[in-house]
């Protein structure tokens, strides 16, 4: 079995972020969510992986290389433009040739991991086998209907009236007979090539396709509150490990991650909290809830339920909650003045008023 990852997407609705730093390379619990994505397929066995990208291509390829450092083979295939899950399906064709694969989203965070679904598409060979989870509000999904009797009867995407509650998460197993479908499918209202519309075809000739109810947690980090819910949502798993240095005049409570090279000084971290390399903490109060990047700054302030991204800077500002600062930021506020919520791009600079 091969693996797809799709990661040629712009990520609109994580902007500023996403204009200068990949949506799949947002960090969540101190790692890319890209990374979480082929953690979970190196957990299934899976080597040979092949990565769909865009005008982001440099910035993932510095990231992973070859796949070798994660136990992975990886090739890159480029898409022109964003025209549907199916349309990476015709470009990755060479690529997968006549192996079953795995489709995966790189948004995607599963950190349940998708074993179960991997054993069963296995030992049944279903021509697809898809992960559903239900959701409140479907018409914003592609939702599967199912039968009386579990069988799959359309998968439908968006549908502006939803006869189910059951959406279609990042995660797809399927054989070769997917590229005939994408071959035989034409693009919808959206211009796209549509992966439901390519499964449906399937179900319409015949072709064995079923869904899998996922039973994990899964956040398809698209926006900022999900991207922060799903931050948290992993901390709560954190291991404590503390490599870097904290001084006497510093308390923990809870687990806490701080890295070689950090250092800590009269400060007081709440756990679940991760300190990067190469910060530099001093006289404030971390977390709950907070990740701080590589190489930070953190003085005189107060910060939980947040992401701090590499390089960025935050003094004398307290009360910040909720918030992603972009890499090499800087957050200050004169004669100590209260922060709060902010979400601002790499490389920017904001002054909070006391």
């Amino acid at each position: 079995m091969k693996a797809l990852v799709l990661s040629g997407g712009k990520g609109t609705r994580l902007r500023p972020f996403s204009h200068s730093l990949a949506k799949q390379l947002v960090p969540v619990a101190g790692k890319p969510v890209l990374v979480h994505v082929l953690e979970r397929i190196r957990d299934i066995g899976v080597r040979e992986v092949g990565i769909i990208v865009g005008d982001n291509a440099e910035e993932i390829r510095e990231l992973l290389g070859d796949g070798s450092a994660m136990g992975l083979d990886i090739a890159y295939l480029h898409q022109e433009a964003p025209l549907g899950l199916a349309h990476c399906v015709a470009v990755a064709a060479d690529f997968l040739g006549d192996d079953d694969f795995v489709m995966y989203l790189g948004d995607n965070v599963l950190p349940d991991g998708i074993e179960t679904a991997a054993r069963d598409f296995a030992e049944r060979r279903p021509d697809g086998l898809v992960l559903v989870t239900k959701v409140a509000d479907p018409s914003q999904y592609g939702i599967a209907e199912l039968g009386a009797d579990g069988s799959v009867r359309a998968l439908v995407e968006k549908p502006a009236r939803p006869r189910s509650d059951l959406a279609i998460i990042g995660v797809y197993f399927l054989t070769a007979a997917v590229h005939d479908a994408v071959r035989a499918i034409r693009p919808s209202r959206r211009g796209e090539l549509e992966i439901t519309d390519a499964l449906q075809h399937m179900v319409d000739e015949g072709r064995p396709v079923s869904v899998q109810e996922y039973a994990g947690y899964w956040a398809d980090v698209g926006s900022i509150d999900v991207l922060l819910d799903c931050n948290r949502t992993l901390l709560e798993r954190l291991v404590p490990e503390v490599r870097g240095r904290i001084d006497a005049a510093s308390g923990v409570d809870g687990p806490v991650v701080v890295e070689a090279g950090a250092e800590v000084t009269r400060s007081r971290l709440r756990g679940p909290l991760i300190v990067g390399s190469g910060t530099v903490v001093s006289d404030s109060t971390i977390g709950p809830n907070v990740v701080v990047g590589r190489g930070c700054a953190v003085q005189d302030a107060a910060l939980e339920e947040s992401l701090l991204l590499d390089g960025g800077n935050v003094r004398g500002v307290r009360g910040l909650s909720g918030s992603i600062i972009g890499r090499g930021a800087e957050v200050t506020a004169p004669r100590g003045g209260r922060g709060t919520r902010l979400v601002i791009g790499d490389h920017s600079r904001a002054e909070v008023a006391a």
